[in-house]
């Protein structure tokens, strides 16, 4: 089964527009989400999918410097953009990546994985119940399963989230959920905001701006330096599939 991860990515994000491609450390959000999924073992590809709109030719420019392949598609039927991505790379099975989640984890994105493969299912997460801290969010799913959403889905939200129409008709699909040891659900790791991007700043700077830190070591330093948690903790998150 050929596993693909596809990173949708794009510059006019609503609350902090050209984020994935601020610079982190000096790489910037999308190099850092590139780099750290190359070191899950159980991706086989990694495509970046964005939109043909003018201003993601920066995005293309990007992904050429990092030699990622990429793919442009619809700009707000994100799920047409996968399906049509996965079909270009035939994949057997998808990961869905947010580009502005510069501190993913690899081995939770494999572990992950292998829940999905290991049960069978259609769709695996780690989202339901949510207990690993936001920014680490891995999704997959079959691309039969794909192709059923991108087929029968017709709600603007569906179309723009993807994979709302599996967890909205678990009578379709089998779906299994991959959980963390703790609830560490409080903490939130993703670009969203200024705010955001300054706890993402110094927590690598902490690790002298390398990206082989693990989620853990993370859990580590804001055991050290609680104060790191409170530069983003008043933020409300953004609603996005109902978790």
């Amino acid at each position: 089964m050929k596993v693909v991860a596809i990173i949708q990515a794009r510059m006019n994000s609503s609350r902090l527009p050209g984020k994935v491609l601020m610079h982190l450390g000096g790489e910037t959000v999308l190099a850092r989400v590139v780099r750290r999924l190359r070191r899950a073992g159980l991706i086989e590809e990694i495509v970046v999918a964005t939109t043909p709109a003018a201003v993601d030719q920066a995005i293309v420019e990007e992904c050429r410097c990092l030699r990622v392949g990429v793919f442009r598609g619809e700009e707000n039927d994100v799920l047409d953009r996968y399906y049509q991505a996965a079909r270009a790379c035939n994949a057997k099975a998808v990961v869905r990546i947010t580009s502005d989640c510069p501190l993913i984890d690899p081995q939770l994105v494999d572990e992950t994985i292998a829940v999905f493969q290991q049960r069978c299912a259609d769709y695996g997460s780690n989202l339901f119940p949510r207990t690993y801290p936001r920014g680490l969010d891995t999704e997959v799913f079959t691309m039969a399963a794909l192709g059923r959403a991108w087929r029968d889905a017709h709600a603007a939200y569906d179309r723009e989230h993807v994979t709302p129409y599996f967890y909205e008709h678990p009578e379709l699909f089998r779906l299994v959920s991959k959980r963390g040891p703790t609830d560490c659900s409080r903490f939130r790791w993703t670009l969203d905001t200024v705010d955001d991007f300054e706890l993402l700043r110094m927590t690598y700077a902490r690790f002298g701006d390398q990206d082989d830190f693990s989620w853990g070591d993370v859990i580590q330093l804001i055991e050290r330096e609680p104060e790191l948690a409170e530069l983003n903790s008043h933020l409300v998150q953004k609603a996005w599939q109902g978790v």
